[in-house]
C-alpha cells in the first residue's frame, strides 16, 4: 500500500551543526518543495520509514553508527533506489577509505561539495525528487501487475479448487460405495458356464481366504468350497437359474484356512444371443450378520414369553414340583395308601392347571441351535395352538383350518413357533379397539406356484405350502406395504413395537428357501403368508423323551441337616418329606428372615436348600451370600422355576451356585444334594 503524498514527496534534511538545516529548509521552501529538518540520525531514520522522496544529509552527519541505516536500504523493494544529496566539505586530498565506502554503500547518491548556490541546491533536490516518481511509478506498474497476477492466480485457484471438490467429490462416492461394499462384505462376480471364463473383485478372493492369487473359479469350483451340508442347496438354487433368471443362495463355505463362513450370493443370468450362460451378481459375507439374527430370533423369542407370561412361570412350576415329586413318591411306595392317597390328591389338584402350556414355554425360550427338520406342519400348529390361544387373548376368536393332506416341509420347528406367534400378535394388537367381532384364523394348503407368481419372489416354482394368519383388524395402507418386512419399520405407536417382528418372519422363510407375502385392505383386516417348498423327504418326529430309569437313591450321611426355605407350603410338604425319605433331618424356614435366624443358631446345618423367588426382600441367591458369611464354608443348593429379572440372578448367572430347577424328582434331589455336600454316598 502506498504512503501518503505529503510524506512521499518531501525531503529529510539531516543537518545537525550550525544553522545548516534552517538555511536549507528556506532554500526549499521557497520553491515550494516540502522539506523537514531531522534533529539527529535516530529522528531521520524514522522518517525515512515514515515516507520520503529524497534525502540531503551532510556527510558530518554519516560519521556514527549507521548499521540502521544500511538495513532500511538493503530493505528496500525490487523498485525503490531512494535518493540521497550529501553536502560535502570541500576535501584537500582524496577521502578517507571508510567515507568513500560510506558513500558507496549509500548507493544512488548527488554529491555536492559546500558552499553550495542555492541554485544547484534546489536543481539537485528537484532532480532526486523526480528520480523518486519515476521510482513512484515503476511501482505503481509492478503494483498493478502484481494486482492482475494475483486475480489470475484467484482465478486459478478457484479453477483448481472447483475441480479439486469434484476430484474429491467422486473421489468420496468411490470411496463411499467401496466403503460400504466392504463392511457388508460384498465382492463382485461373473461367471460364464460356457468359456469356464470368470471376473470377480479382490474382495471375493478374501471372502474364501485367498490372497491376491485366487483359484480358478467356475461354477464347480465353486461349490466345491460349500461345506458337505449344505452342496445340495446349493447346487439346486444354481439349477434354478435357467427356470427364474435369478441366484438366491445362502449357505456355508469353508475357506483357505479352514474356516467356516456364512455367505449370501444374489445374481441375475445374462442373456447373450440364445444361451443363458453368464451369471453376475454380488456375494455377502453373511456370518456376523447370521449372528445377529439368531441374537435376534433369541430376543423376539424372550420378548413374546414375557407378554405371555409375565411371572407365572415360577407359580407354574411349583405346582409342577408338586405333581411331580408326588407321582415319583407314590410310584416307589404305593403299597402306601393313604399316603398315596394323599399325594395323589394333591396331584391331581395342580395337575388341573397348565402344566402342558408351561412345558411349552419354557421350550419356546430355549437358546438352541438352528436344526431344521423335515416335519408336518400340522403337528406343529396343533401343538403350539394353547400357546396361540394365549397370545390372542380370551377377547379374541382363534380359529384354526388345516389341511389334513399337507405336504411336509424342511424348516427348524422353533423358528416356525416363533413367526407364528408373532403373526398372531401382530393380528391380535391389530384389531384393539375395534368394534364387531375379534377374530384370527390360521390356515395351511398346498399349492403350486407357478413361473410369473414367484418372479418377483427369488424361488423356483413349483409345489409349495403356505400358513397364514388372517385377521379382522384395522388393515395397513397400501403405502406402508412395501416397508413392513423392514427391519424397525413398524405401523404400532410409540412404545407399542420394536418393528422386528416382521423382519424376523421375513428372514425365517428366506432361510427355508420360502417367502412371505402380506395383503391387506383398509379397515378389512390383513393375511400374512409363509410359503415353503414342499419337502420331497417324508416327514419324521423329534425324539422324545423316553422313560427316566430308576436311579438308586443317595441318602444322606449320619446327622446331615439341611435348612429348607420355601414360602410356597404344597412345595415345602413336598420338599420335607422327600428329605426324610433321603434320611436329612429338616430345619424349616419359609422366608429369608426366618433361615437368617437359624444360621445366626447353634444347631447344626450342612447345606442351604433354598428357592430363589421368594418375597420379603430377600431373594435366594442374596440369601445364599448372606448364609455363606454367617457360615463361612456351609454347602448352598438353590432350587427355581423361574428366575424373573437379573438381580435375582446374579449370583446364578455368575456360575458360583449350583441351581436345581422346578419340577425336580427325589432322585434327582439326592444327586444334587450329595454332589454339592462333596460325596456319592448312597
Amino acid at each position: 500500500m502506498s504512503m501518503p503524498v505529503a510524506h512521499e514527496e518531501r525531503i529529510l534534511i539531516l543537518a545537525p551543526r550550525g544553522r545548516d538545516a534552517a538555511v536549507i529548509g528556506q532554500v526549499l521552501a521557497g520553491t515550494g518543495t516540502p522539506a523537514q529538518a531531522c534533529p539527529n540520525l535516530t529522528g531521520w531514520l524514522d522518517g525515512l520509514r515514515d515516507g520520503a522522496g529524497a534525502a540531503l544529509v551532510t556527510e558530518e552527519a554519516l560519521e556514527g553508527d549507521l548499521t540502521d541505516l544500511f538495513a532500511w536500504l538493503d530493505a528496500q523493494p525490487a523498485w525503490s533506489d531512494f535518493p540521497f544529496i550529501v553536502l560535502a566539505t570541500r576535501q584537500a586530498g582524496r577521502r578517507s577509505e571508510r567515507a568513500s565506502q560510506r558513500l558507496a554503500r549509500l548507493a544512488n547518491v548527488v554529491l555536492l561539495e559546500r558552499p553550495v548556490n542555492a541554485e544547484t541546491l534546489v536543481s539537485a533536490a528537484a532532480s532526486a525528487l523526480r528520480a523518486r516518481r519515476r521510482q513512484y511509478q515503476a511501482r505503481e506498474h509492478l503494483l498493478e501487475r502484481e494486482r492482475a497476477q494475483a486475480q489470475l492466480r484467484l482465478a486459478n485457484e478457484d479453477l483448481e479448487r472447483r475441480v479439486a471438490e469434484r476430484t474429491r467429490e467422486v473421489e468420496t462416492a468411490h470411496e463411499t460405495l467401496a466403503f460400504a461394499l466392504d463392511a457388508a462384505g460384498m465382492a463382485s462376480w461373473d461367471l460364464d458356464d460356457r468359456t469356464g471364463a470368470a471376473r470377480r473383485s479382490p474382495r471375493f478372493d478374501a471372502v474364501f481366504g485367498y490372497g491376491e492369487a485366487g483359484p480358478h473359479w467356475d461354477r464347480e469350483s465353486l461349490i466345491a468350497h460349500v461345506v458337505e451340508e449344505d452342496r445340495d442347496i446349493a447346487e439346486r438354487a444354481f439349477a434354478a437359474t435357467r427356470e427364474t433368471g435369478t441366484l438366491d443362495l445362502e449357505c456355508r463355505i469353508r475357506r483357505a484356512d479352514g474356516q467356516v463362513r456364512w455367505i449370501a450370493l444374489r445374481g441375475r443370468v445374462r442373456d447373450e444371443g440364445d444361451t443363458a450362460t453368464r451369471i453376475a451378481g454380488i456375494l455377502m459375507d453373511r456370518t456376523d450378520q447370521r449372528f445377529t439374527e439368531e441374537a435376534l430370533r433369541q430376543a423376539q423369542k424372550m420378548e413374546a414369553i414375557g407378554q405371555l407370561t409375565g411371572g407365572v412361570a415360577h407359580d407354574f412350576n411349583n405346582l409342577l414340583t408338586v405333581i411331580v415329586g408326588g407321582l415319583d413318591m407314590m410310584l416307589r411306595r404305593p403299597e402306601q395308601v393313604e399316603r398315596v392317597k394323599r399325594l395323589a390328591e394333591a396331584a391331581m389338584g395342580a395337575a388341573r392347571r397348565g402344566e402342558q402350556l408351561t412345558q411349552q414355554l419354557l421350550a419356546f425360550s430355549r437358546r438352541q441351535m438352528l436344526r431344521p427338520q423335515t416335519l408336518n406342519p400340522n403337528r406343529l400348529l396343533l401343538d403350539f395352538k394353547p400357546l396361540a390361544e394365549r397370545a390372542a387373548g380370551g377377547a379374541v376368536e382363534l380359529a384354526f383350518d388345516l389341511d389334513p393332506a399337507i405336504d411336509p416341509i424342511r424348516i427348524d420347528p422353533a423358528q416356525f413357533e416363533a413367526a407364528v406367534l408373532n403373526l398372531v400378535v401382530n393380528a391380535r394388537d391389530a384389531m384393539e379397539g375395534r368394534d364387531g367381532p375379534a377374530r384370527i384364523a390360521v390356515t395351511s394348503r398346498n399349492i403350486h406356484l407357478g413361473t410369473s407368481a414367484v418372479a418377483d419372489k427369488g424361488v423356483p416354482p413349483g409345489p409349495y405350502v403356505t400358513v397364514s394368519v388372517t385377521d379382522t383388524g384395522s388393515g395397513i395402507p397400501s403405502d406402508a406395504l412395501p416397508r413392513v418386512f423392514e427391519p424397525f419399520f413398524t405401523t404400532k405407536e410409540v412404545g407399542k413395537g420394536t418393528g422386528l417382528g416382521l423382519s424376523q418372519v421375513y428372514g425365517f422363510t428366506r432361510s427355508a428357501n420360502g417367502f412371505a407375502r402380506i395383503e391387506s385392505e383398509v379397515g378389512r383386516g390383513t393375511t400374512v403368508s409363509l410359503c415353503f417348498p414342499r419337502s420331497t423327504d417324508p416327514a419324521g418326529e423329534e425324539p422324545g423323551t423316553g422313560p427316566v430309569s430308576a436311579l438308586p437313591l443317595r441318602r444322606a450321611g449320619a446327622g446331615e441337616t439341611v435348612l429348607l426355605v420355601e414360602d410356597d407350603e404344597p412345595v415345602l410338604a413336598m420338599a420335607v418329606e422327600s428329605l426324610e425319605e433321603l434320611r436329612y433331618r429338616v430345619v424349616v424356614a419359609r422366608n429369608a428372615a426366618e433361615a437368617l435366624e437359624h444360621l445366626r443358631g447353634v444347631e447344626r446345618i450342612d447345606i442351604l436348600f433354598s428357592d430363589v423367588v421368594m418375597p420379603g426382600g430377600m431373594n435366594g441367591s442374596q440369601l445364599a451370600v448372606e448364609a455363606q458369611r454367617l457360615r463361612p464354608g456351609i454347602k448352598v443348593l438353590l432350587t427355581s422355576g423361574y428366575v424373573a429379572n437379573l438381580d435375582e440372578g446374579q449370583v446364578i448367572g455368575r456360575g458360583e451356585l449350583p441351581v436345581l430347577s422346578k419340577p425336580y424328582r427325589r432322585d434327582e434331589l439326592a444327586r444334587s444334594l450329595r454332589l454339592v455336600l462333596g460325596g456319592e454316598r448312597r
